[in-house]
């Protein structure tokens, strides 16, 4: 099965082994980098790259560079998204709030591959063909060096944006009682190294309905992990136990009263830690989540309605103008 994969060039997160991986288990997979102005204009590249030939075609972008581009989508049988923003579209504070359901629904035949199992659900239930294929970390980049954790408590990440308001009202609370410290990072080394000084590192991916991709590099690198309770559904999916392979909260007052109890218990922090960063290696690095995301796609999809040549020419002329 031939698989044409196309994926931003300018993220922040490195997934280049992920793609590598999707690519190893596929029978053959062309990856495409898009800039930013190749994804608001798809026509232009499908007319350069005969999307035809291939038996799937797996795009990667952002909700805003691809919702004006619905003429274009149609004109796409065995297409599949890989989706790891979808937790938005039922974020009380996201401005693409149901902005996702609207957008999919419109693209019956298309599959979602997303990283939220809960949120993969919740769209199943709306009609769109959505497989839960969870995020993970690079473990060519990511692991536990064995260094000296001088940083007793810790997260690292932005908490900019109003997206994350109440992650960053959660975070700013805790650190106010423990001492925790709050910082962003360069990619890379310097990321490594600061997960490798963490102790414990405490997430708050506050009713986003999913872990983002820092939880699993927070276990593989050796922290406890202590997160905010998800849904128990999600929770479960993702093999999560409280107390034995990281730590659960679901107030400030909880996380707080479990941070001194780590601190205070170091044999069972340790063990916390051993068996969350065990759990990341069995699971969630991306040569495991690449061959999910692989074998997700060479599944049989739902059919392409079709569509009539004078739309498919109006769409080629109306992206042919753009450019002139």
């Amino acid at each position: 099965m031939k698989v044409m994969l196309l994926v931003m060039d300018e993220q922040r997160v490195i997934l280049d082994h992920l793609y590598e991986m999707v690519k190893k288990n596929c029978e053959q997979c062309d990856i495409y980098r898009l800039n930013k102005a190749q994804q608001l204009n798809l026509g232009k590249f499908f007319r350069s790259n005969n999307y035809l030939d291939y038996d799937r075609v797996v795009i990667f972008s952002r909700l805003k560079r691809l919702v004006g581009q619905i003429n274009v989508l149609k004109c796409v049988p065995n297409l599949i998204f890989l989706e790891h923003d979808a937790c938005q579209n039922y974020m009380q504070f996201s401005k693409y709030r149901g902005k996702y359901s609207a957008f999919y629904r419109r693209l019956p035949w298309a599959r979602v591959l997303c990283s939220g199992g809960v949120v993969a659900r919740k769209l199943r239930e709306e009609g769109v063909d959505a497989v839960f294929v969870p995020k993970g970390y690079d473990e060519t980049m990511l692991k536990n060096l064995q260094l000296p954790r001088e940083v007793p408590v810790g997260f690292l990440g932005s908490l900019k944006g109003i997206v994350y308001t109440e992650r960053k009202q959660i975070l700013e609370q805790i650190s106010e009682r423990t001492g925790m410290v709050i910082r962003r990072t360069r990619s890379g080394a310097e990321y490594l190294e600061a997960l490798n000084r963490i102790q414990i590192f405490v997430s708050a991916d506050v009713r986003m309905g999913e872990y983002m991709i820092k939880n699993f590099e927070a276990m593989a690198c050796g922290c406890v992990l202590v997160a905010w309770q998800q849904d128990e559904e999600e929770v479960s999916a993702l093999g999560l136990q409280d107390m034995k392979n990281l730590v659960l909260y679901r107030s400030v007052d909880e996380a707080v009263e479990k941070i001194n109890l780590l601190l205070a218990d170091p044999d069972l922090s340790e063990r916390i830690a051993q068996a969350g960063q065990a759990l990341a290696e069995e699971r969630y690095t991306f040569s495991h989540v690449g061959q999910a995301l692989a074998h997700a796609m060479v599944e049989p999809l739902r059919p392409w309605p079709g569509v009539s040549l004078l739309r498919r020419f109006w769409v080629g002329l109306r992206y042919q103008l753009k450019v002139l």
